[in-house]
This record gives structure tokens, sequence and C-alpha cells, in this order.
């Protein structure tokens, strides 16, 4: 098959329609993660998915004997189950945010890689879910990354206000009489959908990248909340759909590739951008020495 026959194949044009609307939806989340201080709380709901896809795997081969069937779906109860205990540990006080964080880390890829280890034949292809893969995105994948990767556009663009308020200010959003507890588990709850829609072309412990480092780049460049979602989903469709199309060539992780290419777009935006201040600042320190020295 040419590379031509190949690009164009039904396989491959799923896993460039999951790696479009991941790269759309991703960033958008991971900009509210990012404003609240939670940028790893994205690489918790991802290793907590490693136990769902390990439970969905288990009961795909026992009914079934089709380890894929629910993998997908249980991963998305999961990952909102384990999203939910965060936010409740986090507003409840009884431990810090990130010492939750750590705890699910561990647990939640220690279940998985156990759970998936119970099963004969099935741990070689663990790294189909923790970097990603071309090869495993299903139909029925690509429907349910639709779906909510719709859902997630709608609620975070629709609700950018309240949302960047809640992140940005908890006390100023109770004050303007917004319901802080039902936006708090939304949050939550879309970082979780995010993760379950991103994992099949990411995979789970590289899935966070694509929440955050187009939202830390965007950052850079932008100066208002909207701006920053639109460049960061830019970012994120170029990065994963260029990541995902260089893997056809070299035979890499699709994962490791689309964080790669994340992390050199972060570092020539970052350098590009510190070029451009200096010379700025030069320019304005020039014309304030001209104008209290004048010829």
């Amino acid at each position: 098959m040419s590379i031509h026959e190949f690009l164009f194949s039904p396989m491959m044009l799923r896993s460039l329609v999951v790696a479009l609307l991941v790269g759309l939806s991703a960033p958008i989340i991971g900009s509210y993660l990012v404003q609240r201080g939670m940028s790893l709380m994205g690489d918790g709901i991802g290793h907590i998915a490693l136990t769902g896809v390990a439970i969905g795997w288990i009961a795909g081969v026992w009914l079934h004997g089709d380890s894929t069937r629910y993998t997908i779906p249980c991963a998305l109860i999961v990952c909102i189950l384990g999203a939910l205990i965060i936010e409740w540990v986090r507003s409840s006080g009884y431990t810090s945010g990130d010492t939750a964080l750590a705890i699910l880390f561990y647990g939640g890829i220690a279940c998985g890689v156990l759970l998936i280890s119970l099963v004969d034949g099935t741990t070689a292809n663990l790294n189909y879910f923790l970097f990603g893969s071309v090869t495993t995105v299903t139909n029925l994948d690509m429907w349910y990354t639709v779906a909510l990767t719709a859902f997630l556009l709608v609620v975070g663009i629709g609700l950018r206000g309240p949302l960047f308020s809640v992140t940005n200010d908890e006390g100023f959003a109770r004050a303007s009489g917004l319901r802080i507890h039902l936006f708090n588990v939304l949050i939550a709850t879309t970082a979780a959908l995010t993760v379950a829609v991103a994992m099949r072309v990411v995979g789970v412990l590289l899935v966070s990248a694509m929440m955050i480092v187009p939202v830390a780049t965007a950052q850079l460049v932008c100066h208002s909340v909207a701006s920053t979602q639109r460049l960061s989903m830019a970012i994120g469709v170029v990065s994963s759909v260029s990541g995902l199309i260089i893997t056809l060539y070299w035979s890499a992780s699709p994962g490791a590739m689309i964080a790669v290419l994340l992390i050199c777009i972060y570092a020539l935006t970052a350098l590009i951008s510190a070029v451009y201040r200096r010379n700025h600042r030069r320019v304005h320190e020039r014309a304030k020495t001209a104008i209290n020295n004048p010829a």
C-alpha cells in the first residue's frame, strides 16, 4: 500500500478525525485548569483512566471476546469518578490537591497494570493505551469522540465567562452569585471527558500535554481568555494532525510525537517572544531618551 492510499484509508481517516477533534477540545478545558493552577490534573486523571481501560478490557474479553468494546466507556466512567474525587479532596481541605493527585497517580496506573496483567495475552498491547496508537481507533471510538468533543466545545466556549470567573477568583465568583460547587464539578467532569477523548491518539500518559502545553504557548503572546483559547486550539490541531502524519514515516508513538511537537512549538514561541520583548524595550528606551534629551 502506498503512502497516499494509507493516508486516505478508513483507518487513517478515523485517526485524523479523532486527532483533529482532540486538538480542538483539549486546550479549551486545559485553559481552565491552567488558570486554576491545576495543570497536573490531566495527568492524574490520565493515570486513573488506565484502570478504566483495564476494567473495560477485562469486561470485553469475558463477555464478548472483544477486548476493546468497553475500554472507552469504562475509562470514561472511571475518569469522571476520579476527577470528582480530586475535586472533593481539593474543596474539602482534607489534604492538599497535590497530595491527592499523587495518590491517584500511583494508584491509578498500578491498578491498571495489575488488572491488565490478569488477562492472558493483553499486556503486550498496554503501550497502545499508554502512548496512543493509530491502528486501534475504531468507528465506535470516532463517534464517541465526536459526541464528547461537541459537548466539551459547547461547555468550554459557551460558559467561558462563569468558568473563567470561578477558576480565576472563587471569592469574587461567589460574591457575584455564581454556584461555585456546580462549576467546580463541571470543570472536573469536562477534564475527565477530555482525557477519555484524547487517550486513543495521545495515550493516557501524555494526554495532559495536549491540555496544557498549547495553552502555555498561547499565553506567551495572547492577553485575553478568548484569544488564548483560539490560538491554543489552532496549536492543538496543527500539532496533533502533524504528529499523527509524521508517525507514518518514522513508525513512532503518535502521543510522543505530538508531545515533542508541542514542546518544540512552545520553545520556539518563547524564544521569539523574548527577542520581541527585548527589542521592543530597547526601542522604547531609545524613544524615551530622545524625548528627554532632544538634539
